[in-house]
C-alpha cells in the first residue's frame, strides 16, 4: 500500500511530498498518544503534528466541541463570537496583548509581526538570530540553516527566488551572544525596527540574562522587541515563554496550540502598536493591511477555546513537566549506561539529544554535534515505533506508563546499535 502511495505522490508532489517531514511515511489516523501509517504500524508519537497537539490526538472535549461547530458553519470571513472569546482569552492570558490580530499560520503570523514593527517605528531593518525559525517568508529565510559559515551580520539566504534586495535589510546574529547585539545596535539603532527572537531558539535555552539584555536594549533605543511564540506559547506556561522568563516583549506571535490542532495563529501586542491594523486610526500612511480568508475561523476558534480551557485545569502542567522530565532523564540514563557522549539540549516541554561534548549556546553548536549519530539515532527510534523530528521530541499530555515503557524499550535498542 505504502508503495502505492509513494508512486502516487511522485505525480503530483514535487519530492514526492508536503515539504514538512519525510515522504516515505504516510500518516493514516492518530489517537490519543499514537499515531498509525498507511500499513497499519503504530507509533509513539513525539511529533504531534509540529507542536499542535498538546492534548494528543481525538481529545474527545475537543472533537465534540468542534462537531458542535461544525452544525452552525464552517467559516465566514466575517467577526465571530467563537474568535472574539478566543482573543479575549488570549489577551487575558498574555502579558503583552492588549489586542490581536489573527492569521492561519505562524509563519504568517511572524511575517506581518515584522511588518508591524516596521510600520510603527518608520524604519526597515529587523534583527535576527542565526538559525532561528520565523517560518516561510523571504526575511525569515534568512540564515535560517546556512550550509556555510559567514561572518556576521551577512545573511545567508536559504532558499532560491528571494531577491537580493532583502539581504540589505535584515542583520544576523549569534543568539546568545549580547555582546554581539550590542555592537549591531551601536552600528545600526537609527536603522532598526526590530529584534525578532525565539525564546528558547528551536532546542537552545537562552542564556541567564540574554532575553533581559535583549529588553533592556530595546527599551534604551526604541527598537521593538518581537517574541516568536508560535512554538513556546500556551506550551512553556499558560502565559507563555514571556511569563516563564519573566520578559515581556513589544510584540509576539502565537499559533499551534491556540488552534487545538486546525489552522489558526496571531499577532499580539499592545493597543498603540496594535492600532497600525486600524486605517481609521492611524491613515492611509500607517495602516498595515492585513486579511485571510480563514483567519479567525469559528472551527479553530472552539478548538483552540476549549484546548485552553483543558491547559488551564489543575495540574495540567505540572503533569506536561513531569512527562517531559521522565523522557529527558529515560534519554540520558539509557544513553549514559552505554557510554554514549551527549547533550540534552531544551526544555522539559520541548528538547532533544545532541550527541557532542560541547555545550549547545547556538546554531553553529549544533552543527558541530555528530549529525550522523544523530540520523542513526531517529532512524532506529523510527524502527522500534517512535516517531520524532529529526531535531525535536514534543512531550505532550496524552503520554501514558505504556508509552514510556515502548520508549524505553526503543532507547535501549538504539543505544546498542550507537555503542557498536
Amino acid at each position: 500500500m505504502t508503495q502505492s502511495l509513494k508512486d502516487r505522490a511522485a505525480q503530483v508532489l514535487p519530492a514526492g511530498g508536503f515539504g514538512n517531514f519525510d515522504p516515505s511515511i504516510f500518516i493514516e489516523r492518530g489517537d490519543g498518544g499514537y499515531v498509525y501509517d498507511s500499513e497499519g504500524k503504530a507509533y509513539v508519537d513525539y511529533l504531534i503534528g509540529s507542536g499542535p497537539m498538546l492534548l494528543g490526538h481525538g481529545h474527545p472535549e475537543v472533537i465534540e466541541a468542534v462537531q458542535e461547530q461544525l452544525g452552525k458553519g464552517m467559516t465566514f470571513f466575517a467577526n465571530n463570537s467563537q474568535g472574539l472569546a478566543l482573543a479575549e482569552e488570549i489577551c487575558a492570558a498574555v502579558p503583552c496583548a492588549e489586542q490581536l490580530r489573527y492569521v492561519s499560520a505562524g509563519g504568517e503570523a511572524d511575517m506581518y509581526a515584522m511588518r508591524l514593527a516596521r510600520a510603527y517605528r518608520g524604519k526597515s531593518k529587523i534583527l535576527k538570530f542565526e538559525g532561528g525559525y520565523h517560518g516561510m517568508c523571504a526575511e525569515a529565510q534568512m540564515s535560517l540553516a546556512p550550509a556555510v559559515k559567514v561572518n556576521f551580520p551577512q545573511p545567508v539566504p536559504d532558499s532560491a527566488g528571494i531577491p537580493a534586495s532583502v539581504e540589505a535589510d535584515m542583520l544576523v546574529a549569534p543568539f546568545n551572544d549580547l555582546s554581539f547585539v550590542e555592537s549591531l545596535v551601536a552600528e545600526y539603532e537609527d536603522e532598526l525596527a526590530a529584534i525578532i527572537v525565539e525564546p528558547l531558539q528551536r532546542i537552545i535555552p537562552p542564556k541567564e540574562g540574554f532575553l533581559e539584555g535583549l529588553r533592556a536594549i530595546c527599551d534604551r533605543t526604541g527598537i521593538l522587541l518581537i517574541f516568536d511564540e508560535v512554538v513556546t506559547g500556551f506550551r512553556f506556561a499558560y502565559q507563555g515563554a514571556q511569563s516563564h522568563y519573566g520578559v515581556t516583549p513589544d510584540i509576539a506571535t502565537f499559533g499551534k496550540v491556540i488552534g487545538g490542532g486546525f489552522p489558526l495563529a496571531a499577532i499580539v501586542g499592545p493597543s498603540e502598536i496594535m492600532k497600525h491594523f486600524d486605517k481609521a486610526a492611524v491613515g492611509s500612511d500607517g495602516f498595515l493591511m492585513q486579511l485571510g480568508t480563514l483567519s479567525g475561523n469559528p472551527i479553530a476558534a472552539v478548538a483552540g477555546l476549549k484546548t485552553l480551557e483543558i491547559l488551564r485545569r489543575e495540574g495540567t502542567y505540572e503533569r506536561l513537566y513531569d512527562i517531559g522530565h521522565k523522557l529527558m532523564n529515560m534519554i540520558s540514563t539509557t544513553l549514559d549506561k552505554y557510554g554514549i557522549v551527549h547533550k540534552i539540549v531544551g526544555h522539559p516541554t520541548l528538547f532533544d539529544v545532541q550527541f557532542c561534548h560541547h555545550e549547545i549556546y547556538d546554531y553553529r553548536d549544533v552543527k558541530a554535534a555528530d549529525a550522523k549519530k544523530n540520523a542513526l539515532f531517529n532512524k532506529i527510534l523510527r524502527e522500534q515505533g517512535i516517531f520524532k523530528s529529526a531535531g525535536k521530541i514534543y512531550p505532550h499530555l496524552a503520554i501514558e506508563d505504556e508509552h514510556l515503557t515502548l520508549t524505553q524499550e526503543a532507547l535501549e535498542i538504539a543505544a546498542q546499535h550507537l555503542a557498536k
